[in-house]
């Protein structure tokens, strides 16, 4: 908005013989301007009527604030018409929408972070649904079993003894299945299951180590360390010695027995024919071919003396040997 120009400067006194404003005549009331084409004839006018010849002072309109050009006066609102209600509400929806553009230009940072976390969590479960979509699925069935560590035990056998597992996805295996099919094979010590995608499931075997027969009425029975029978027939199996035990596989003595065979070396254990004990403290061995005595006791430091033994065997050979007395591996007796 331009500011107006400064009004002229009124004059001190007025010339001789001059009229004044007070004596030139008043327009009407309801004029505010003069036209100025007909100011000439009002000033002739005055002229005559006053009969000399006076300045004329043209009336203008008042000096006030100039309304920027090609504004329109309708256009201006009126600054005492009143507020409505639908006003007040379009004035508080801008507030709103403003505060809110506000806030999102705030958090857009946090909003991206947690846009992230919401890609990676999908993701994530939809990547663990596949997953277990596809092992549960035909998909991942068994369709090959494979034995591992028989040796006594015939693999084959044992496979078809878990055929009924065939088709069943690898994660559904059953286990207690699979355990009722090992049971009937007594060699069987331990096993375990190994899973190996998209078709493979190995059956990993422990077999268990026979220690000698015992004289049954039904016959030699080949038992291990725990005593469980592995086979009975009419005469002694072959590579294992005659055990000879006060009580049966069911006493002390036995499970003293089976301690002293496993702690055994295969070079010594080969040689021994027979295995006796009436007490855990008195387990002697029988070396066959000399049947050369080896007085062992008990259990205890079973380790320690079989290296004792051992090299005691490699310096006086059990064909020129009574008996070796290792039930003291610190002083062993030679005889």
């Amino acid at each position: 908005m331009r500011r107006p120009p400064p009004l002229p400067p009124p004059s001190n006194a007025p010339a001789a013989g001059a009229a004044t404003v007070d004596d030139a005549p008043r327009a009407p009331a309801d004029e505010t301007t003069t036209d100025a084409a007909t100011a000439p004839a009002d000033a002739a006018e005055t002229r005559a009527t006053n009969g000399a010849a006076a300045p004329v002072i043209p009336i203008t309109a008042p000096v006030g604030i100039r309304r920027p050009e090609g504004a329109d006066p309708a256009a201006e609102p009126a600054s005492d018409a009143p507020v409505s209600l639908r006003d007040v509400w379009r004035a508080a929806r801008a507030r709103r929408r403003a505060l809110r553009a506000e806030v999102r230009r705030f958090t857009v940072r946090q909003r991206r972070r947690r846009i992230v976390w919401i890609g990676v969590g999908a993701a994530l479960v939809v990547l663990v649904l596949a997953t277990l979509g596809a092992a549960y699925s035909p998909l991942f069935a068994v369709r090959d079993i494979r034995v591992v560590g028989a040796e006594q035990l015939d693999a084959a056998e044992v496979e078809q003894a878990l055929g009924d597992q065939l088709g069943t996805p690898l994660p559904l295996v059953d286990e207690s299945a699979v355990k009722a099919a090992l049971v009937g094979f007594p060699l069987v010590e331990s096993y375990s299951l190994e899973a190996r995608p998209p078709h493979e499931l190995v059956v990993r075997i422990v077999e268990r180590t026979p220690i000698g027969s015992v004289d049954t009425a039904a016959g030699y029975s080949l038992v291990d360390a725990a005593g469980v029978v592995l086979a009975t027939s009419a005469s002694p199996a072959a590579g294992v010695p005659v055990l000879s035990i006060t009580g049966g596989t069911d006493s002390d003595a036995f499970d003293a027995a089976g301690q002293v065979m496993r702690s055994l070396p295969d070079e010594i254990a080969v040689q021994v024919t027979g295995v006796s004990a009436s007490t855990p403290d008195d387990v002697t061995l029988t070396l066959g071919g000399t049947n050369t005595l080896v007085v062992w006791g008990s259990a205890q430091d079973s380790a320690l003396k079989a290296v004792v033994l051992q090299r005691a065997m490699a310096s006086r050979p059990p064909a020129d040997v009574f008996s070796y007395d290792v039930s003291s591996p610190s002083a062993i007796v030679i005889r």
